[in-house]
């Protein structure tokens, strides 16, 4: 599975459902597959991702994604920690796991050393997953969804080279706060 096959499988199954998307490629193609209401965009805020799904998640009370990197979540390890910490969020984390920080040149990120499931399980995520094709990630995603009452940590091995890359976001960051702000508020949340 490469990167855009992980995100197509993820917008696919969240419909308007709330997502933050990291920094980097994963915005970018996400905004490229589908431009929704509910995504939020971590433009230029690298390791950030799981922080921001942490609070809307505790906003909304609604199952919130955090598509986030290998690299962005080594970076910052205590978005890990705060999530795992509140037993009843409704979370669902997926790190997407190809070994490089792609967007800034290639340059190798070591979640080949770093048990990145064991990490999260440490942190107190209630279920921890992984997912090495798009069937498996579409499976486990709906379950997550359908289900979701605790932190999930669904680890994405992306293994297969990825096409070209869409350019980058489109339009005005601060209008895409605002339409999530607006979409979080007139959104009912999901069971």
């Amino acid at each position: 599975m490469n990167k855009t096959q992980a995100i197509q499988e993820i917008v696919s199954a969240t419909g308007g459902r709330p997502v933050v998307f990291t920094t980097g490629y994963a915005c970018r193609i996400a905004q490229h597959i589908a431009d929704r209401p509910g995504h939020f965009y971590m433009t230029g805020s690298i390791r950030l991702a799981a922080s921001v799904g942490t609070g809307v998640a505790l906003a909304t009370g609604a199952p919130t994604v955090v598509v986030d990197g290998d690299g962005s979540l080594l970076m910052n390890p205590v978005g890990l920690v705060s999530a795992g910490a509140i037993p009843d969020l409704r979370l669902i984390h997926v790190a997407l796991d190809d070994g490089a920080y792609a967007s800034t040149g290639g340059q190798a990120v070591p979640s080949d050393r770093t048990d990145l499931a064991a990490w999260a399980r440490a942190s107190g995520y209630a279920t921890v997953l992984r997912a090495e094709d798009p069937d498996t990630l579409r499976v486990m995603l709906c379950d997550a969804l359908a289900h979701c009452a605790a932190p999930v940590f669904l680890h994405c091995a992306l293994t297969a080279r990825d096409a070209a890359v869409p350019p980058r976001v489109r339009g005005d960051l601060g209008d895409h706060q605002r339409r999530f702000s607006r979409h979080l508020a007139t959104s009912a949340p999901h069971a």
